[in-house]
């Protein structure tokens, strides 16, 4: 866009006109829901880490599952146990449990996976029925329970994945509605804990957003970012955000909002403590999603995109504005 007031520093305190106005508020509104999405998304599951470790009793198992919802989660096990059974080609270990937790952590597939899956999945159904509901397991036998869940949603997502691993329509249409089922049973977060979080984040911007603002958009860099740089820098780290938000990439929002910051500078170098804890961030993200090979290419991928999106942007900007007299 051949307009110089948008390749030009703000003058003190004089508002922005009124469409480069809209285009900051438009990317600052994507940043702001990107960022709150992905760190509430933080949030929820930190408060529910606690909650179940100091309280399994209460949250290991959502006890807030009605009667009627139990019928159908032991029909559906029931269903899923008996696909499994039908696919089944050897003996069930011995021990089924310790064989798919061996299963998950490695992926290595063998006959003998399917038949310890199917004992789990039946023992899953058994437990629930003689219980009623999940608020009536025994406490003794919650974490079991849990356990047991777990190892079968994970192994049911990974042989889901495993192109050697064939099953027929009906058994891929049971083992994913008992995942389902038991996701919905383990993978839970209750509203209170949904409206603590937000509520936390939507307080914590009202009383320290000048101090991000500021620091963040003036603060960091030699020079101040013109209104083009700023909404470039805005929708790359939206992106970015986005995308880890989406595929549950576990990012630092400060380091995607540096990132596209640094980028809109031409590769300025940025004040050391700010790339040192850029650095620091990026690489726990990198190493967490190096841990699981079928994703981590893809995400990398994607990253190294949006952040040639955030330098095409400031490019055109920066060829543009030489073509502009005075500027």
């Amino acid at each position: 866009m051949k307009n110089r007031a948008l390749y030009e520093e703000p003058k003190g305190t004089t508002p922005p006109p009124f469409w480069i106005r809209a285009l900051l508020i438009l990317t600052c509104t994507g940043v702001s829901f990107a960022h709150g999405s992905n760190d509430g998304q933080k949030g929820m599951g930190l408060i529910m880490l606690i909650l179940i470790g100091t309280v399994p009793m209460a949250y290991a198992l959502n006890r807030a599952m009605p009667v009627e919802q139990m019928t159908q989660f032991v029909a559906v096990a029931e269903a899923a146990q008996r696909s499994l059974a039908g696919s089944v080609t050897v003996p069930a270990p011995a021990h089924p449990n310790q064989r798919l937790s061996d299963y998950v952590p490695t992926k290595t597939f063998e006959p003998d996976v399917v038949a310890a899956l199917a004992a789990v999945t039946g023992r899953i159904a058994g437990q629930v029925r003689e219980s009623g509901t999940l608020s009536r397991v025994p406490v003794e036998a919650v974490s079991n329970v849990r356990h047991d869940m777990y190892l079968a949603s994970e192994t049911i997502r990974f042989l889901d994945k495993n192109s050697t691993v064939h099953f027929d329509a009906d058994t891929k249409a049971n083992l994913a509605a008992f995942k389902r089922e038991i996701d919905g049973a383990t993978k839970f977060i209750p509203l209170w804990v949904k409206v603590a979080v937000a509520v936390a984040l939507g307080l914590g911007t009202m009383v320290g957003w000048k101090r991000i603002v500021v620091t963040v958009g003036e603060k960091i860099g030699k020079t101040h970012l013109t209104y083009g740089q700023g909404a470039s820098a805005e929708l790359v780290a939206m992106l970015t955000i986005g995308a880890a938000d989406m595929f549950g990439l576990p990012v630092s929002t400060t380091h995607a909002s540096l990132i596209g910051r640094r980028r809109n500078h031409g590769g300025q170098r940025l004040r050391p403590a700010v790339v040192d804890r850029a650095q620091s961030l990026a690489g726990m993200g990198a190493d967490a999603a190096r841990r699981d090979a079928a994703v981590s290419d893809t995400l990398l991928r994607l990253y190294q995109g949006v952040l040639m999106l955030g330098r095409s942007l400031h490019d055109g900007c920066k060829r543009f504005s030489e073509r502009l007299p005075g500027v």
